[in-house]
């Protein structure tokens, strides 16, 4: 019987979010926990600058510093490198997205049990540069080849799903979120997809503490 719920944040517009996709599920079936996915829009320009190119990768505009860009393609070709060893598509993308309409997709997808279909159909085509996140029409099809009724998804966009969208980003930031992919067990919060060994240990010990046990962390310690 699932005992624990480990809420996620994400944002469709993160290669390392979408990195933390799989991992986050293989977790779940592991240790028979509920994943409580959660949209945390990034303010991008906010802390990179902002910035958009053209089909050969070119720079047609931009308001970055050097410090900026540097950060920019080392996180890129970072994400590439564990990309890669998966067999996964990450392809730069061309301008700073509003993901907000695909996180309230999430958020209504989330209701109707269809958030994993929904986060598979977005992710991926979204990063080979398949798919439009800030396009309603396109979210709103995702969502129903994903199994989700979508009558009533139109106005719940900028009614109560915007609504949403901003507290739970506003409680994220209440509670230290400042990147993604985040995780929060037990009130402690972990950032980035590297901590999901830490995580795995940590809901190992409380497994066999309850059956009496101990377990081994001499290797975590390292």
């Amino acid at each position: 019987m699932t005992t624990k719920s480990i809420a996620i944040y994400i944002d469709f517009k993160s290669p390392y979010a979408y990195l933390a996709i799989a991992p986050s599920w293989d977790l779940a079936r592991d240790f028979d926990v509920a994943l409580d996915w959660r949209p945390y829009t990034l303010d991008i320009p906010n802390y990179l600058g902002n910035a958009r190119v053209d089909e050969k990768g070119q720079v047609v505009e931009e308001d970055r510093t050097p410090h900026q860009w540097r950060r920019v393609r080392y996180a890129y070709m970072n994400a590439r490198r564990y990309a890669n060893l998966r067999g996964m598509t990450i392809r730069g993308t061309q301008k700073i997205w509003d993901s907000s309409v695909a996180a309230i997709g999430l958020l209504w997808a989330r209701r109707q049990g269809a958030e994993r279909a929904y986060m598979d159909r977005v992710y991926e085509p979204f990063w080979k540069r398949a798919l439009d996140i800030e396009d309603r029409a396109v979210i709103s099809a995702e969502l129903a080849a994903a199994g989700a009724d979508v009558a009533g998804f139109e106005p719940f966009l900028d009614g109560e799903g915007r609504a949403e969208h901003d507290r739970i980003r506003a409680d994220a930031e209440e509670r230290g979120i400042f990147g993604v992919p985040s995780y929060i067990l037990d009130d402690e919060l972990y950032w980035g997809r590297e901590h999901l060994a830490l995580i795995r240990l940590r809901l190992a010990e409380q497994n066999l503490a309850r059956a009496g046990a101990e377990v081994d962390v001499t290797y975590a310690r390292r």
